[in-house]
């Protein structure tokens, strides 16, 4: 892996603030001196995760992930080190040096960035082919079946291929392409015979990336051929199971939710009817990356998928995978209409936002569907429907939620509440829902066991007196990455060998050296554990504790010096104990650590100042 020098990499970490980049991709809400969301790295609705502006670190109490800015972007974007480290650095201005690129990643890089140009190059191609006297064909097919604007045509840079098998082609070899970028953009297709075009005779889609770089492309089949979509196959900067089309735009959108449709033309359509908050999955079934990849800039998503059984189905599916991801869901019913596009032009802009309005409750819509397959005049259907329904409510782990929903099923279908909430509980305690609502719980409970351990010399003694001290370790040193004068202070009482084995003994060496050579910075802090995810996570908890004090900046200076004092004869204390443990019948010993203990009682630390008061 390339590797730049310490400065060059802090120089992108403290041109990009945490908070600003993390808030491009999660809804913040600012609380104290910190900022909270929900977890974009697992499933959560109450927000556990934080980020924090002074110490520029995120850390999520629920699931333990932690780290700066690009470990950030190297987690949610799946991006390793220097491909992170080279976006934040384009984000910032700063140009990266040249030297210290490895081979294999600057190749990557370098392909990557080939692949840009070329699809970029071909959309533009595929732009003038449909203005061009070959494109007569597909430009009618847009304006006069679609009935889309020139502007709409524009704004999503819509093309046509035509029917010569290799023009995309020779158009790329003349812009100086060769022939290894042209086969890995998927464009063009190399066998034993010829060369030829991917696409030829379809109406072409750029499909963009949220950044607005053109990835790939769909086309649609002019007459009766097959497939009648096509999309490009997956490239190093295509993969269609984590993109969404008109996501480029719709992100812009202000109108606080999306609208997930079926296909190209419901997002133009929408579009052009002035609902610019519409995207589609790309002719692939929803999955979770499309549910986060949505997460990042909406709380609630209206399902517009077509009417027929099909986009009942993908409804239905969507909806538990967007639930997970902490989405709100609501679905539109078109009455009678197809898709979006066809209602559109049957009844008007107007009356699809009345839809939007209208729309339904996704679980309660799911019950309506469940209720169409039953004949309740049956007694015995009856019973199969109240007991689907049961089934389904189990879904929701959460009582009060469950409660809620069972209360609303029970009015939509005249049920007797305690009968339906009976029934509901019971399965649920059966069920593996409930089994595994049980397992998270001690699973949570032992992780958060785990978390703490992690930080534990192995075969530490157990106890109190050893939590306590891991407590007082912890918080001394989380103040001291926010205050160098409490470190100062700390260092004057403890040494490394006072804390525990592992990453808090890490921790204060390091800091120990950055306050030497100028001051403590987290970010740098981080760069002890670049490669390693427990100990990142285990440094994050430290740094982020919920120490239970005031913030350091809140207290005042006799309640400052109070608490270090504390916390510094805390641990003080532990290993005086330890020591006595070690003594066995030596007398004498136990005298003078009995001496030291007394004497550490009349402690008083002045955070700031030299020496020491009783």
């Amino acid at each position: 892996m390339p590797r730049y020098s310490d400065d060059t990499i802090e120089r992108v970490r403290s041109a990009n603030d945490i908070v600003d980049v993390i808030g491009q991709y999660v809804r913040l809400t600012k609380k104290g001196a910190n900022y909270f969301g929900l977890c974009p790295f697992h499933g959560e609705k109450t927000p556990s995760f934080s980020v924090s502006p002074g110490k520029q670190i995120y850390y999520c109490f629920g699931c333990g992930a932690g780290g700066n800015v690009i470990n950030f972007l190297m987690e949610y974007e799946n991006l390793s080190f220097t491909e992170a480290l080279r976006s934040l650095a384009e984000r910032a201005g700063i140009e990266l040096p040249k030297e210290g690129d490895g081979g294999e990643a600057r190749g990557i890089s370098e392909l990557k960035k080939r692949l840009y140009d070329i699809n970029r190059d071909a959309a533009y191609f595929y732009y003038d082919c449909l203005k061009s006297s070959e494109g007569e064909q597909g430009l009618r097919y847009f304006r006069e079946k679609r009935g889309l604007s020139d502007h709409t045509i524009v704004h999503f840079g819509l093309g046509y291929a035509g029917k010569q098998r290799s023009s995309l082609y020779e158009f790329l070899k003349g812009r100086g392409y060769d022939d290894e970028s042209l086969k890995s953009s998927g464009l063009i297709i190399y066998d034993e015979k010829r060369i030829s075009d991917r696409f030829w005779n379809r109406v072409m889609f750029p499909i963009m990336d949220p950044n607005n770089r053109v990835v790939g492309f769909g086309g649609r089949v002019m007459g009766e051929g097959q497939p009648k979509y096509l999309n490009s196959p997956e490239t190093p900067i295509f993969d269609k199971s984590s993109q969404l089309y008109g996501l480029n735009f719709a992100r812009k959108s202000r109108k606080g939710r999306l609208l997930l449709c079926e296909g190209y033309m419901d997002v133009i359509a929408l579009h052009q009817a002035g609902f610019t908050n519409a995207v589609a999955s790309l002719g692939t079934a929803f999955n979770e990356k499309h549910a986060r990849l949505l997460k990042r800039y909406t709380d609630e998503v209206i399902l517009t998928q077509d009417s027929d059984e099909a986009g009942i189905r993908a409804k239905l599916r969507a909806f538990p995978i967007l639930r997970d991801a902490g989405l709100n869901v609501r679905i539109l019913d078109m009455k009678g209409h197809k898709d979006p596009d066809e209602f559109i032009k049957a009844e008007g802009a107007e009356a699809y936002e009345e839809l939007i309005r209208n729309a339904k409750n996704a679980f309660m819509y799911e019950t309506s569907v469940i209720r169409s397959r039953y004949d309740l005049s049956d007694p015995a259907m009856k019973t199969k429907f109240y007991d689907e329904l049961a089934e389904r409510l189990c879904m929701f782990t959460e009582s009060l939620e469950r409660d809620n929903y069972i209360q609303a099923v029970s009015h939509e279908y005249m049920i007797n509440y305690e009968e339906l909430r009976r029934l509901t509980e019971y399965k649920f305690l059966r069920s593996g829902t409930g089994q595994q609502q049980r397992i998270s719980d001690e699973r949570k409970r032992e992780e958060t066991e785990r978390r703490v351990v992690r930080m534990e010399p192995s075969g530490s003694s157990e106890g109190k007196g050893h939590n306590a001290s891991l407590k007082a370790q912890r918080l001394l040193l989380s103040w001291s990455s926010s205050d160098q004068r409490i470190f100062e202070a700390v260092s004057r009482h403890l040494s490394p060998e006072d804390f525990s084995e592992g990453v808090p003994r890490e921790v204060f060496i390091e800091m120990q050296k950055e306050s030497i050579s100028g001051g403590i910075e987290t970010s740098r802090l981080m760069g002890l554990y670049e490669e390693d995810d427990e100990k990142r996570s285990s440094l994050c908890q430290i740094l982020n504790m919920d120490t239970g004090y005031k913030a350091v900046e809140d207290m005042s200076s006799f309640e400052l010096d109070k608490a270090v004092t504390r916390a510094i004869q805390g641990i003080r204390r532990y290993i005086l104990d330890k020591r006595a443990e070690d003594c066995g019948d030596d007398i004498g010993r136990l005298q003078e650590l009995f001496k030291e203990k007394k004497e550490l009682d009349k402690l008083y630390v002045h955070v700031g100042e030299d020496g020491e008061t009783a």
